[in-house]
């Protein structure tokens, strides 16, 4: 054998051995990042969240999600937006980018990339303004969902206002969002990002001493109809998502409040 030829071999080991390491070392990164997601943040907050059907809960520093690999989305994203989380801060939009915490994986945004769907926030940037961190965060890809964008800058729009509303009038909310991942969907890029045909907003003042539940159903489509029209109780949602809100309540307070459809008690 040639000295070429040694030199040769000795090459390509070296070659295939620093792009071993370099796989390791990403592996055991991407590892450390995934377990780090699996521990909750906010221990007061993580009281409040729903079940996960996936067996696949992430938690960021600001709201927490329960990821569906075959739907390439979270089923839900829940967070507390506390009255001292408002804010008018305006920061730049980053780009978005994957959510390395996704153990299987988190849809890359090129998906929606001429899709003819927006990627709609589902913890908005706007409940995450009191640090350029928080706002930054909401812009993971894991917390997006298509939607169509008359939707998404209508009603949907509103309703988020809305619960900012609630949010100061009742010294803090606990809010949880996503849209209903069941039946005939659509589907956008190579990754096949499922399009929800409905939406719901479950919101929980558990602050003023008076606890109240408002849910919200909403058909995939902007509308003009008052946002009271699209309530619909605890019950409901959860029957069509499986997803069991506020587990961690008492019994009795769990079937009274997730029972009833009334938003008397709340200001519209």
């Amino acid at each position: 054998m040639s000295k070429r030829t040694v030199y040769t071999i000795l090459a390509i080991v070296l070659v295939v051995g620093i792009y071993g390491y370099e796989y390791y070392l990403n592996k055991k990164e991407q590892e450390a990042v995934v377990e780090k997601g699996k521990l909750p943040k906010n221990p007061t907050a993580a009281f409040f969240l729903p079940t996960s059907t996936t067996g696949q809960i992430v938690h960021h520093n600001g709201y927490s999600l329960s990821y569906s690999e075959p739907h390439e989305q979270a089923e839900w994203v829940a967070y507390e937006l506390k009255k001292e989380h408002l804010s008018n801060t305006n920061f730049d939009r980053p780009y978005f980018e994957i959510d390395k915490s996704v153990k299987t994986g988190a849809a890359s945004w090129r998906n929606y990339k001429n899709s003819g769907y927006d990627r709609g926030h589902l913890c908005p940037a706007g409940d995450r303004r009191y640090s350029k961190e928080a706002h930054d965060e909401t812009f993971l890809t894991s917390n997006i969902s298509p939607q169509e964008h008359q939707f998404n800058s209508g009603i949907w729009n509103t309703l988020e206002q809305k619960v900012r509303f609630w949010a100061n009038r009742y010294d803090g909310v606990f809010v949880v969002t996503g849209g209903v991942l069941d039946g005939n969907m659509k589907t956008i890029g190579s990754e096949e990002v499922a399009v929800p045909n409905q939406f719901y907003k479950v919101i929980l003042d558990y602050n003023s001493g008076n606890p109240k539940v408002l849910a919200f159903l909403l058909p995939h489509k902007n509308s003009n109809r008052p946002l009271y029209e699209f309530v619909v109780s605890v019950d409901e949602v959860e029957e069509i998502t499986r997803i069991d809100f506020f587990p961690e309540l008492e019994d009795d307070l769990e079937i009274a409040l997730e029972s009833s459809s009334s938003y008397k008690n709340w200001r519209f």
